[in-house]
């Protein structure tokens, strides 16, 4: 009988996803082009409710460090109605159960996604939120083990991390070999311009799905 195991237990380094699910990251910019290149333009409505969020967001910093919960109230879920994935054609899945067969199907690797968008049966996005104690970066081995449990693996999969100051993209390929590759982090605490980034992001990638 296969060993179960949880995902957070079982990667607790960039490293052992690597070697373990056979990935490789990518520094070939072409790789990942929809976070940096023909962003969509935002409406000024989209522009306001973007305002509104940001200053949410700082109201409730300002008494001290955040929870996962109110990251995904204040930020996660707000960006990912704005950028359409709530509605047609997208599907939307919270703590959706994933499991992972590794090393030959000897060991079975369980998890719970945040958030997991999905067109049909297919993935687009994969969203994992942290406090803000917690660095956006520490939640890319877990993301990436998650996203490698995508079954439609001759699309590409996106996921989203973000801990409420910052947010991290990130793309992986499963064919013809496990490719990944990682934008900029986006400093949404710092910067106010930032958060209108990262829905032109979210959009393109929604659009690119589409």
């Amino acid at each position: 009988m296969a060993k179960v195991i949880a995902v957070t237990e079982a990667f607790k380094s960039l490293g052992e996803v690597e070697t373990r699910l056979g990935l490789n990251r990518s520094e070939d910019s072409a790789f990942f082009r929809e976070w940096r290149e023909s962003l969509p333009n935002l409406s000024e409505a989209e522009q306001d409710r973007l305002t509104i969020l940001r200053q949410r967001l700082l109201y409730h910093r300002a008494d001290g460090d955040l929870l996962e919960g109110s990251v995904m109230l204040l930020v996660a879920s707000p960006l990912l109605e704005l950028a359409g994935f709530y509605d047609a054609p997208f599907k939307m899945k919270a703590e959706a159960a994933v499991e992972i067969a590794v090393d030959d199907g000897e060991e079975v690797l369980r998890g719970r996604i945040d958030a997991l968008i999905l067109q049909q049966n297919f993935w687009v996005l994969v969203l994992e939120a942290k406090k803000t104690t917690i660095s956006t970066r520490s939640a890319l081995p877990q993301a990436l083990a998650y996203m490698m449990a995508n079954t439609q693996s001759e699309q590409p999969t996106f996921g989203m991390m973000t801990n409420g100051d910052d947010v991290l993209f990130v793309k992986l390929t499963a064919q013809p070999s496990g490719q990944y590759s990682l934008s900029r982090v986006f400093s949404l605490y710092t910067l106010p311009e930032e958060l209108q980034s990262v829905l032109q992001i979210l959009k393109q990638i929604g659009q690119t799905i589409a």
